[in-house]
C-alpha cells in the first residue's frame, strides 16, 4: 500500500509541476511572428498556440528544412481569425514528450515569395544555446534563406518569361504580347477553420497562395462606370483568394464586365481549340442617370490565377470603352511583364480593334430600360475557375 501511495504521489507531483507555455501566433496587426519566438520546456509541459488575426498555422518542421512540414509532424491546420475579432481566439496545444528541440513554422503561402516562414515566421522549443549549431538564430537564418530562394526562383521565372520570350504578335494590331509565365499545377490539402479539402489549381509565379481567408470568403465591391460618365472599374485591380466574391456594381450609362485574356484584352475569352466563347459576361447593364439602385453581377473566385475583364461597350463613333482603358484584373502580378498596367496599356494600344462585331449589340444602347428607381435590376452570380465557366442566373425584381 505504501508503494502504491508513493507512486501516486510521484504522478501527482509530476502533473503539478508540468507547466503550460502560451505562444501568440500573429498579432492584432497581422504580424508574421510567434511571441515568444522560442522557449525552454520540460517533459510533460504543454505549449498552447493562441492564434490572432489573419490566417496562420503551427506546423512542425526540421532544423535543416524550416519551411516544410516534417514527416509525421504535428500541424494545427490553418486558423483564420477575422481582423475585427477581439476575444475567443482559437488555440492548438501540444505536449512536450522529451527535451529534443521542436521546430515550428507557419505554412501560409508555402513555397512562394509570400511564404510566412520565408519571412521569418518560425518558433522553437528547446533550441540550442546562442552560438551553437542548432540555435534558434541559425534556424531563423535557414528559414530566411529558404524565403530568399522562393523569391529568387519566382524572380528568375518572371525574368525568363518576360525577357527570353517567346513573345508573340497580337492577332490584330501592331504590338507584341509578353510571354505567358510558366505555370505549375498543384494539388494540396487546404484547411480553413474546421474544414479540410483537396484542391487542384494553377500556381503562377508571384500569385497569392490558394488558401481562402475563411469558409465564406471576402467580398470585393467593384464600381463599374459612374455618375460623371467615368469609363473605369474602381478599383481596377485587386488581389482575391478562393471563395472570395467579386461584386461588380454598375453605375450610370451602359457597361459590361466581360472576361477576356491578357493577350486579347478587348474581346471575350474563347476556347483556344474550338474558338467557342467561354467568357464570364455580365451582359450590358443600362443604368439611368438618376438611378439610386444599381444592378450587380457576382463572380466567385475559385483559384488565384490572373483573370482579366473589360467593358465591351462602344461609343457611336466606334471607339470602344476597352480601347479607352476600361479594364479590370484579379490577381495580376504587379512586378511581372503581365501586370495590370501592362494589360491596360495593351488594351489602349490595340484600341479595341476587331472587337466591334462582338459588341455590336451594345453600340449606342439606351439606358432607358431601367427606371429612375433602378427597378428591373439584375443580380447575377458566376463561378470563376480553372479553364471552365459556370453561371447561375438569379433575377431579382
Amino acid at each position: 500500500m505504501i508503494s502504491i501511495l508513493a507512486a501516486s504521489a510521484l504522478v501527482l507531483a509530476s502533473a503539478a509541476s508540468a507547466a503550460v507555455h502560451n505562444v501568440v501566433v500573429g498579432s492584432a496587426n497581422a504580424d508574421q511572428i510567434y511571441t515568444p519566438s522560442f522557449l525552454s520546456a520540460s517533459v510533460g509541459d504543454q505549449i498552447t498556440f493562441q492564434f490572432k488575426q489573419a490566417n496562420h498555422t503551427a506546423t512542425q518542421s526540421s532544423f535543416n528544412d524550416p519551411c516544410h512540414k516534417t514527416s509525421g509532424g504535428f500541424d494545427s491546420g490553418f486558423m483564420f481569425v477575422p481582423s475585427n475579432q477581439t476575444d475567443n481566439f482559437p488555440t492548438y496545444t501540444i505536449t512536450v514528450n522529451n527535451t529534443t528541440p521542436i521546430w515550428v513554422y507557419c505554412r501560409q503561402a508555402d513555397d512562394t515569395p509570400k511564404s510566412h516562414c520565408g519571412n521569418g515566421m518560425v518558433f522553437a522549443v528547446n533550441p540550442g544555446a546562442n552560438g551553437t549549431s542548432n540555435s534558434f538564430a541559425n534556424y531563423l537564418d535557414k528559414a530566411l534563406a529558404e524565403g530568399a530562394a522562393f523569391k529568387s526562383s519566382a524572380s528568375a521565372s518572371a525574368t525568363a518569361s518576360s525577357v527570353s520570350g517567346p513573345w508573340t504578335t497580337a492577332a490584330y494590331g501592331s504590338v507584341t504580347i509578353p510571354a505567358a509565365p510558366s505555370v505549375s499545377v498543384v494539388t494540396e490539402t487546404v484547411t480553413v477553420q474546421a474544414s479540410s479539402w483537396v484542391t487542384t489549381y494553377s500556381s503562377y509565379p508571384g500569385s497569392p497562395a490558394a488558401t481562402p481567408v475563411s469558409l465564406q470568403g471576402a467580398t470585393h465591391k467593384i464600381v463599374v462606370g459612374g455618375s460623371n460618365g467615368q469609363l473605369t472599374f474602381s478599383p481596377s485591380n485587386i488581389t482575391a483568394e478562393p471563395r472570395d466574391t467579386v461584386v461588380f456594381e454598375f453605375h450610370q450609362k451602359n457597361h459590361t464586365a466581360t472576361q477576356s485574356s491578357f493577350a486579347d484584352p478587348c474581346r471575350p475569352l474563347t476556347n483556344a481549340t474550338t474558338g467557342q466563347v467561354t467568357a464570364i459576361d455580365s451582359g450590358f447593364m443600362p443604368v439611368s442617370d438618376n438611378a439610386t439602385d444599381f444592378p450587380t453581377f457576382n463572380v466567385t473566385v475559385n483559384d488565384t490565377s490572373p483573370t482579366w475583364f473589360y467593358c465591351k461597350q462602344h461609343l457611336p463613333t466606334g471607339a470602344s470603352h476597352c480601347g479607352m482603358g476600361m479594364v479590370f484584373a484579379i490577381n495580376a502580378v504587379a512586378d511581372s511583364a503581365r501586370s495590370f498596367a501592362a494589360f491596360q496599356q495593351l488594351a489602349i494600344q490595340l484600341n479595341g480593334t476587331g472587337s466591334a462585331s462582338a459588341s455590336a449589340s451594345g453600340t449606342g444602347a439606351s439606358p432607358s430600360s431601367t427606371g429612375a428607381n433602378g427597378a428591373g435590376s439584375i443580380a447575377v452570380n458566376a463561378l470563376l475557375g480553372l479553364g471552365s465557366v459556370a453561371m447561375i442566373m438569379t433575377f431579382l425584381v
